[in-house]
């Protein structure tokens, strides 16, 4: 019998419980709260990690604490169906609302992601986020669906953009088909012209569009974020445009090809400075982190020359090279077959051919319009 997503996630747990001599784990960020739920949300504002319900885990059961503001709706729809049990507190009274969760916890030995109310409880054991790493089946699935939608989301906006937007005014495009797509923006960059040059993260400003625009996002669906980039170019881009966008889809592809279960992030990271080498910008790296695995955040870690922590199977991951003035940025599984794209080049989205050691990838190219 195949163990379910639950079982799998339990099991994990408690062996990290044994590990680390505790009972239970008291989860409160949303990545960690939509990870131990199987893709549930606990969030209110969009701005923090922090999220608004918390789950009491133990090795064999889970119940929810929420003030009274919250456990309705938890128990009503996000919880529903999950055997997860919701105790409610008060949100105004915080001595009572102590005593209720002191109650819940009992005498088990508990850690915290974020220590509720002050109840001197020691902080989540490192090596925690790993858990998330490898995912099961049922997280793959959601994972494609919220790829798909952020897709196409992404490329409806590209088409509908036009010169004279301003940046402004293309992020909330962006944002719009987002969550038309019923998944939430957490990450929205726009650059326009020369801004694309200037800045790797550029927030979005009142400036206009005249010819070249990037967009990027990294959208949640169920907990699951997928994080792509897509450039469109009004009227022919320049030859020098061209050469970096091919570059870096070079750079791109040798570091997905690379990416493989037992290489270690630096190993990786090694791979990348070389590609950057080979394709004549051997500096650019220094410029911009270059991504590594994503899923219940953004980047869960960052390759650096000495990072130690080794590629799962069946993990995620957002490599995003760049050279100044383009970048590529996908989401990506990697399995024990190879590379998986997650967000994919659909349509009639132009594609380019990343190189690599005689191997090849085809990724998104510039949309000229």
């Amino acid at each position: 019998m195949i163990a379910t997503e639950i079982e799998v996630k339990l099991k994990r747990l408690a062996e990290f419980l044994d590990w680390h001599r505790l009972d239970a784990l008291l989860l409160t960020e949303r990545a960690n709260f939509a990870w131990i739920t199987a893709g549930r949300v606990n969030r209110i504002a969009n701005n923090t990690p922090v999220g608004v319900a918390s789950i009491l885990v133990t090795r064999t059961s889970r119940i929810c604490l929420a003030n009274t503001i919250e456990a309705p709706r938890m128990l009503a729809e996000e919880l529903t169906g999950t055997g997860i049990r919701v105790i409610d507190y008060p949100w105004h009274d915080t001595a009572a609302a102590a005593k209720i969760m002191r109650e819940a916890i009992g005498s088990l030995r508990v850690a915290a992601d974020v220590d509720l109310a002050g109840l001197g409880l020691a902080p989540l054991p490192p090596g925690f986020v790993e858990l998330r790493w490898s995912l099961h089946e049922g997280e793959i699935a959601r994972y494609r669906e919220g790829a798909r939608r952020t897709t196409t989301a992404m490329q409806l906006a590209c088409r509908e953009m036009k010169p004279g937007m301003s940046e402004h005014e293309i992020a909330g495009l962006l944002d719009h088909h987002v969550h038309r797509q019923g998944v939430n923006p957490v990450v929205t960059l726009i650059a326009t012209d020369e801004r694309i040059e200037r800045f790797r993260h550029p927030i979005p400003t009142d400036k206009k569009l005249s010819r070249y625009a990037m967009l990027v996002t990294c959208a949640e669906y169920r907990g699951l974020i997928s994080c792509m980039t897509r450039f469109v170019h009004f009227g022919k881009p320049a030859d020098e445009l061209r050469r970096k966008h091919q570059a870096v889809c070079n750079v791109d592809a040798a570091i997905n090809l690379s990416t493989r279960p037992g290489k270690t992030l630096g190993e990786l990271f090694g791979v990348l400075s070389q590609a950057y080498a080979a394709n004549g910008f051997p500096d650019e790296y220094r410029l911009h982190h270059q991504g590594g695995p994503t899923g219940y955040a953004n980047r869960e870690a960052l390759a650096t020359p000495d990072s130690p922590l080794v590629v799962r199977e069946n993990q995620a991951f957002a490599w995003n090279p760049s050279i100044t003035g383009t970048k590529s940025e996908d989401t990506m599984l990697v399995t024990a077959r190879g590379v998986e794209p997650l967000t994919q080049i659909t349509g009639d989205w132009p594609r380019l051919i990343g190189i690599h050691n005689g191997q090849s990838l085809a990724r998104a190219d510039m949309l000229v319009l």
